[in-house]
């Protein structure tokens, strides 16, 4: 606990900012909480205590706080919001570190608001549809061509497996594209999240059999080619996914694909 955080020395007292929206067409506002301080808190364990007792700083009772959460162990990627500005899953991000940045005072509370670059829902529960959408685009799956004994799968590599397991993790949570400044509200890029769930599908000995389909959606517009290259979302991925590294690979493919399609009028 730090020494200019005295309201949660002397009181043990933490406050907490909400951003709130009842609709998504209604103006947003904000409610102000506090909670009794305890060791090793998380987020998500704050916004219970907020449901539970829903009256503000004011000591209005209000509706409880909408948020979306369901592993609670930074593995399904539902509890992303943006916290004191910058973008984190609410289960792995704990209130003591916060406090250590000089939050949770009266002054400075936890400021908690909900993902920009998606429809909000209400509150801090946003609309991630064009995630999975955009999943679709690029047919993120592995075909199969029945539920038949096909036989032994194709081999491979051990530098293959690992490459593709750190792709596999994952989580569809939305922080790369939130922290992208080409991944806009309205716009077409599909962001490092579908770039590199691309990589991980096209690398798939039996996934390779989609390949040129995935690449000819990368070439399009919203494709690999309108990344800025920022590199925002390898910062802020709780993973730590190698998407700068998986955008590069994408990217040569498209090129090679290209190429080929020009020479031969195949894809």
């Amino acid at each position: 606990m730090t020494a200019n955080n005295e309201t949660n020395a002397d009181t043990k007292i933490i406050r907490i900012r909400i951003k709130r929206q009842d609709t998504p067409d209604s103006q947003s506002y904000h409610q102000d909480f506090e909670l009794d301080y305890k060791p090793n808190l998380n987020v998500i364990s704050c916004l219970q205590a907020i449901a539970a007792r829903p009256v503000t700083v004011e000591n209005e009772d209000v509706t409880p706080v909408v948020w979306d959460c369901n592993c609670l162990e930074e593995v399904c990627g539902a509890c992303t919001v943006v916290i004191n500005g910058r973008v984190r899953q609410s289960c792995s991000t704990l209130v003591d570190a916060l406090i250590a940045e000089g939050t949770g005072t009266a002054s400075e509370p936890i400021l908690i608001e909900p993902m920009t670059k998606f429809p909000v829902v209400r509150d801090l529960f946003v609309d991630r549809t064009r995630m999975f959408e955009n999943l679709k685009k690029i047919s993120g799956w592995v075909p199969v061509d029945g539920s038949h004994d096909l036989g032994p799968g194709p081999v491979e590599s051990p530098e293959s497996q690992e490459e593709r397991y750190n792709l596999s993790r994952c989580m569809t949570c939305g922080c790369c594209l939130e922290a992208c400044p080409q991944f806009q509200f309205d716009g077409d890029f599909v962001g490092a999240q579908t770039i590199g769930q691309t990589l991980y599908f096209n690398e798939h000995k039996t996934g390779a059999v989609l390949k040129n389909e995935r690449l000819e959606v990368m070439e399009q517009v919203g494709g690999v080619s309108d990344c800025g290259n920022s590199q925002n979302c390898v910062k802020v991925c709780p993973k730590e996914i190698p998407l700068s590294e998986a955008i590069a690979k994408i990217g040569r493919q498209v090129t090679v694909h290209t190429v080929k399609q020009f020479f031969t009028g195949k894809s």
